[in-house]
C-alpha cells in the first residue's frame, strides 16, 4: 500500500510539473515577445519548478504519507501555560493545545489511528481530564506509550486510551492527588505586617497561604482531595478494566515498566518500533506515521526561552510548592 502511495504521488507530481514546463515554455521561449530570451527560459524553469511543488501537494492530498498521527504530552499538564513562574518544561504544549491536536487528527480522513507519546509527572487535574476525553473520543485505535515517565495526571489521560505500552525503565503510576500550599504568616509576623482580608463564606480564605489552617479548614480540603482520589480511581478503574481496589492498594506509589506490566498497570512493554507494529496489527496495513504539533508564534518562542533560564535556575522546581497567586493548588 506505501509502495503504491509513493508511486502515485510520484507520477502526479511529475505530470504537473511536465504540464507546467511545458505551459512555462510555450509562453516565455516558443513565443517569446519583448522578453529575451534567456529570461524566457529562467521564466520557464521559474514556472516548472512551481509546477512540481504544486503537483507535490496535490499527490500529497491524493495519496497521503500518513495513515496514524502521532501527539505528545511532555512536561507538566497545564491550561496554558500561564502565570508568573513556568510550571511545565520549557517547549511543552499546554492542555488546551494538545486536545486542539486531537481534534485535528479525529478530523483528519487520512489518520486511522493516535499514537499519544507520554512523558509527563502530572499536573493539574481538570486539563489532564481534558487530554483524557479527547483521546477517548478519537475515531479508531489509540495507542498510549511512555518514554521515561507516565505519572500521576499523565496515567490518568493513559486511561482514555486502548492501549499504553512502556519501556522497563519507564516509570509508571503515581495514581493520588495532592494539595499544596505554602504558609507566610511567620514571615509576615517576623517583618511586622499583618495580614486581613473581608471575606462572606466561612470557608473562602481556606487554604491562604497568610494564615494558619484552623482544623475544620484542613478538613474541608482533605475532603476535596478525598474526593478528587476518589474520581481518579474510578476513572482508571473503568477506562482500563481495572479493578479500583487494586488501584487504592498502590497507595500512589511508582513502579517501573516491568512492574508496572506484571501488575496490569500497562498492557505491554516495548519500543516505539514494537507501538507501530503493534498499530500494524489494529489496522491491518503497513503504518506511516506523522507528528502533530502546536504552531508558535515567535511572542510564544521568546517566552519560552524566558522560561527556560528560570527553569534552569529552579523556578520549575519552585512552582511545585504553589502558584503566584498564592491558592490553595489541587494537582494529580
Amino acid at each position: 500500500m506505501n509502495g503504491l502511495n509513493t508511486a502515485g504521488r510520484l507520477a502526479i507530481a511529475l505530470v504537473v510539473g511536465l504540464l507546467a514546463a511545458a505551459v512555462g515554455w510555450m509562453l516565455f521561449v516558443a513565443f517569446p515577445t519583448s522578453t529575451a530570451e534567456l529570461f524566457g527560459v529562467l521564466l520557464a524553469i521559474g514556472v516548472a519548478v512551481g509546477g512540481l511543488r504544486f503537483g507535490g501537494s496535490i499527490a500529497q492530498s491524493v495519496f497521503p504519507a500518513y495513515n496514524a498521527v502521532e501527539v505528545a504530552v511532555e512536561g507538566a499538564i497545564t491550561r496554558d501555560g500561564g502565570g508568573g513562574i513556568p510550571i511545565r518544561a520549557p517547549g511543552s504544549a499546554s492542555a488546551d493545545d494538545i486536545v486542539e491536536l486531537i481534534e485535528e487528527a479525529d478530523a483528519d480522513e487520512n489518520a486511522e489511528a493516535l499514537v499519544l507519546k507520554l512523558n509527563t509527572p502530572g499536573g493539574a487535574v481538570v486539563p489532564s481530564d481534558d487530554i483524557r476525553l479527547a483521546a477517548r473520543a478519537f475515531d479508531g485505535p489509540t495507542v498510549a506509550y511512555t518514554t521515561d515517565v507516565c505519572a500521576s495526571g499523565g496515567y490518568w489521560i493513559a486511561s482514555g486510551c486502548d492501549e499504553l505500552w512502556a519501556r522497563e525503565g519507564s516509570i509508571v503510576g503515581s495514581i493520588g492527588v495532592r494539595g499544596s500550599r505554602m504558609t507566610a504568616s511567620g514571615l509576615l509576623e517576623k517583618a511586622g505586617l499583618k495580614y486581613e482580608q473581608l471575606t462572606a463564606g466561612e470557608y473562602k480564605e481556606a487554604g491562604s497561604p497568610f494564615s494558619e489552617l484552623s482544623d475544620d479548614e484542613r478538613a474541608y480540603l482533605q475532603g476535596i482531595i478525598d474526593d478528587y482520589y476518589e474520581q481518579f480511581v474510578e476513572t482508571v478503574a473503568e477506562g482500563r478494566d481495572a479493578d479500583p481496589e487494586t488501584l487504592r492498594d498502590t497507595e500512589a506509589r511508582v513502579f517501573l515498566g516491568e512492574e508496572a506490566a506484571e501488575m496490569g498497570l500497562v498492557d505491554q512493554l516495548g519500543t516505539r518500533e514494537d507501538v507501530e507494529t503493534r498499530l500494524e496489527e489494529l489496522l491491518g496495513s503497513a503504518v506511516e506515521t506523522t507528528e502533530l504539533k502546536p504552531s508558535v508564534g515567535l511572542g510564544e518562542r521568546l517566552r519560552g526561552g524566558a522560561q527556560g533560564v528560570a527553569y534552569a535556575f529552579g523556578a520549575g522546581i519552585a512552582a511545585r510548592f504553589d502558584d503566584p497567586s498564592g491558592e490553595f493548588r489541587f494537582r494529580l
